[in-house]
């Protein structure tokens, strides 16, 4: 059985060591030349119909949920522990420098996640009485042809799998975590977090849809007035730190206080894949959420992919980065969710900065299991047939591991899930990168319809 771990855990550090990232980077490089940059280019159009947009009430076209709530969903499985604990493991092991690859994977990210949400958008269907279906294996169905429709299934396998580690038990297992900074054991968390995942499930995209409306936005405006409050305090300091950044990602970190030291392979390596594992660009879980919301072009909503990966990488990882490396915590030696509480304890003390990361970590774990739960269900039912009892059978199955996340231990898990991960990429990879000239024929239709605003 120790043969078996050690020979996984070799497997999936080649997994996601450089053929994997070199993936996904090199994806992301072709994708934005193909479209000629145009998550910078078109940033201020992404503005307008995200943010400006946000509260309207028109959604034009077939749907589910809004737009506003697709992308809710969507940036619930993505915000996360990884925004949290994920930035500060990347600063310990990759130095300052890692930031900037970190800013890097994410304006690429912007543009992977452009194509993979106009795809899903482009190629979804209605699942007889039941919701919109759309990515991934959708894509690689209804746009590479039947030939290809082993690959849509291999996506759907690892996708319906994968939701029960990454989307569950370790979430799980994150909020029971967090619980316990409250003298609430285990065992009580997860049967806790059973009912309050139950009663959202059960109700599918929109009842999922509407909790997520509340608790990302919410999660995200506490955090970040926590880490603002951190930042504006330190705001003398930001300057150095940013010099520090951009030095340190291009020459080694020198050892200081309790740092190593880091060179510059590290904070490539590290930089790139957390901000990989945040924003989830290239992994396909997050066209499953956006192919449901109600839009009259595919490319309308895909600029909510754009914001998506700006709101998740390149803002929420930042200001977490900035906290660290402005406090001075980044030279303790500490990592993970210490080394962030580290950071925010220098102007709060211990105890509220323990609190807040902790909540901060609580509502985002929740929201990613919920999120997961229908990316999860969503893949089966393509595997299974669609139709409500697929999807509620998944849903029943899916809570006894909420519990089971909550009380055990979970390397192996871990390590389970970041395979299967790796292994849901692929296929997504392969049918973003053949199916691009689809996104850019689409584009150009975008702008033929709508030119008084497509600029």
């Amino acid at each position: 059985m120790d043969l078996l771990m050690h020979l996984h855990e070799r497997f999936n550090d080649m997994l996601w060591g450089v053929p994997m990232i070199t993936a996904i980077v090199g994806v992301g490089v072709y994708l934005s030349i193909r479209s000629r940059l145009i998550q910078v280019r078109r940033f201020r159009r992404t503005w307008r119909e995200t943010v400006v947009r946000a509260f309207r009430k028109e959604s034009a076209g077939e749907g589910d949920i809004s737009p506003f709530q697709a992308v809710n969903v969507a940036l619930g499985g993505t915000v996360g522990v990884g925004n949290i604990v994920g930035v500060a493991t990347a600063i310990s092991a990759g130095g300052p420098g890692a930031v900037f690859w970190m800013w890097i994977s994410g304006l690429l990210g912007m543009g992977t996640k452009f194509f993979e949400v106009t795809l899903g958008m482009h190629f979804r269907r209605r699942e007889k009485n039941g919701p919109m279906i759309g990515g991934p294996m959708m894509y690689i169905r209804e746009g590479l042809g039947k030939r290809w429709q082993w690959l849509g299934g291999i996506f759907a396998v690892f996708g319906s799998l994968a939701a029960f580690g990454i989307g569950n038990m370790v979430q799980s297992n994150a909020v029971a975590e967090g619980m316990a900074h409250f003298h609430i054991p285990p065992w009580a968390t997860g049967v806790i977090l059973l009912v309050l995942v139950g009663l959202v499930t059960v109700g599918g995209i929109k009842r999922i849809a509407q909790v997520a409306m509340f608790c990302v936005p919410f999660m995200c405006l506490m955090y970040m007035a926590g880490a603002l409050a951190v930042i504006i305090w330190k705001i003398h300091l930001v300057p150095s730190v940013i010099q520090l950044i951009v030095r340190n990602a291009f020459h080694p970190s020198a050892a200081a206080g309790g740092f190593a030291g880091a060179a510059v392979r590290h904070a490539i390596r590290f930089g790139v894949a957390r901000g990989v594992f945040s924003n989830e660009a290239g992994l396909g879980s997050a066209p499953i959420a956006h192919a449901t919301a109600r839009t009259d072009h595919p490319v309308r909503q895909a600029f909510w992919g754009i914001m998506e990966v700006f709101v998740d990488t390149l803002v929420m990882c930042t200001v977490t980065a900035l906290v660290i490396l402005v406090s001075g915590a980044w030279q303790s030696g500490e990592t993970g969710a210490t080394l962030t509480i580290m950071g925010f304890s220098t102007l709060m003390g211990t105890k509220t900065a323990s609190a807040l990361v902790a909540f901060s970590m609580v509502l985002t774990a929740y929201d990613t299991n919920i999120a997961w739960c229908f990316y999860g269900e969503t893949c089966a039912a393509y595997l299974l047939g669609h139709g409500r009892r697929i999807r509620m059978i998944y849903r029943v199955i899916w809570l006894p591991f909420v519990v089971i996340g909550a009380v055990v231990k979970l390397n192996v898990v871990w390590n389970f899930s970041d395979t299967l991960n790796g292994l849901m990429a692929i296929p997504n990879l392969i049918a973003i990168t053949i199916l691009a000239p689809v996104v850019i024929r689409l584009v150009r239709d975008f702008d033929t319809k709508y030119p008084a605003v497509s600029k």
